[in-house]
């Protein structure tokens, strides 16, 4: 019986030693190492098995003997794996430091490439980056910083326009990279060549790909704004000679200097030209935000540019943050033009009410707890009833826009 246990035993044993092995070799970084610790092992087990075991059950001075071999075979071993053993404790230690036997996650490197272009070398940073969007085609900070060299540095917007047009094309290209690159795209058409048409039919890509989305909000704003982009492109990369006019002889000599004053433009021409801007650009926010305040506090048209208020407000795809600023804005009108203290209390809760998880919900109802406070400090009573002002601003009902 003692003899079937034995054999069992050392079949379990052969197997956990095959086992071992195995798991050992199959995730060794120096496997021929590994290899010639098990050759070396194997005899000195073997003498432990036939050797010290049946000397320890023999007793007496065959146990000493026993012993002592089994010392001089402890200390083989320790030789050969005690490295291998401190391993196996400290690794899991180690590797919530260094990531342990995980490879790095493969990702491109731009370095060289902006070193080059850096060094007025901008074919080889090409050729630097193209080498890198072989391995990871599509990357965009790869296509993006191959188009800048191609438009900014080689002067070639077609080819950076081809490098963007791909990139959008990929239909696993992620909206904000698409819309940035596109609207980056429109940015050079501008700069280099003036060209509001191509710049603009790049923007409208954006409004195609992701209607009804912030991102074609943003891209319909920057449309509204082409030329006054194109001047500020222009303003940053050329600078043209500045004409000075000829300034008024024997200024001191003159009675009056009342008619040197420039001209300012009158709220009347501003509205009438908001007005015609937005016919043609109804998604402008920033001109109809300035028209809305031109109707409180030029027209006193509170009714007027509380329209035109919640048009931007109740357009869905606006960030919160935005839509808090109008309806704060809102506020502010109302109270500068005597609305009621339930009026303004009513707006500002719309900001609690559409975004209590933000910090714009918190800030409004600080706000809100100092809005009498407000009232008092612009002598404002809020219980003052607006009268009717009529006034031929060119912006009744039914308007369309």
């Amino acid at each position: 019986m003692a003899r079937i246990v034995d054999i069992i035993f050392s079949i379990l044993g052969l197997g956990m030693v095959a086992w071992l092995f195995w798991f050992a070799f199959d995730r060794s970084r120096d496997r021929g190492a590994l290899l010639i610790k098990w050759l070396v092992s194997a005899p000195v087990g073997y003498v432990i098995y036939a050797v010290v075991i049946p000397n320890f059950r023999q007793g007496g001075l065959s146990a000493i003997f026993g012993l002592v071999v089994m010392l001089l075979c402890g200390g083989v071993l320790a030789v050969l794996w005690a490295g291998t053993v401190t391993d196996v404790i400290a690794k899991p230690f180690a590797s919530l430091y260094d990531g342990g036997d995980e490879p790095p996650e493969p990702k491109p490197y731009y370095s060289i490439a902006i070193s080059k272009q850096k060094r007025n070398k901008p074919l080889e940073a090409v050729m630097a980056i193209r080498e890198q969007l072989a391995k990871f085609p599509n990357d965009y900070e790869g296509v993006h910083l191959l188009a800048h060299i191609q438009a900014e540095d080689l002067k070639d917007l077609p080819a950076a326009e081809l490098t963007v047009n791909h990139f959008c094309e990929w239909d696993k290209a992620p909206p904000k990279q698409v819309a940035a690159a596109l609207t980056q795209l429109a940015d050079w058409h501008i700069k280099f060549f003036q060209d509001a048409p191509s710049a603009q039919a790049a923007l409208e890509r954006i409004i195609e790909k992701y209607p009804d989305t912030d991102l074609a909000l943003v891209a319909k704003q920057r449309i509204a704004h082409l030329g006054d982009m194109g001047k500020t492109l222009m303003a940053t990369h050329e600078r043209g000679r500045v004409f000075m006019p000829e300034g008024v002889k024997n200024v001191g000599l003159l009675e009056s200097s009342a008619h040197l004053v420039p001209v300012e433009t009158t709220p009347e021409k501003l509205a009438a030209d908001y007005v015609k801007h937005l016919q043609e650009h109804p998604d402008d926010t920033e001109a109809r935000e300035k028209l809305a305040i031109i109707y409180a506090r030029h027209y006193q048209r509170l009714d007027l540019a509380t329209a035109e208020m919640e048009q931007m407000i109740d357009e869905p795809n606006h960030p919160p943050k935005r839509v808090a600023h109008w309806l704060n804005l809102l506020a502010d009108l109302q109270i500068h033009s005597g609305a009621d203290y339930e009026a303004v209390r009513a707006t500002l809760e719309k900001i609690i009410e559409r975004f209590p998880d933000y910090a714009i919900a918190d800030q409004a109802r600080s706000r809100l707890a100092h809005l009498k406070l407000e009232f008092k400090a612009l002598g404002t009573t809020p219980n003052k009833t607006l009268g009717v002002y009529e006034q031929n601003i060119g912006l009744k009902s039914n308007r369309g826009y």
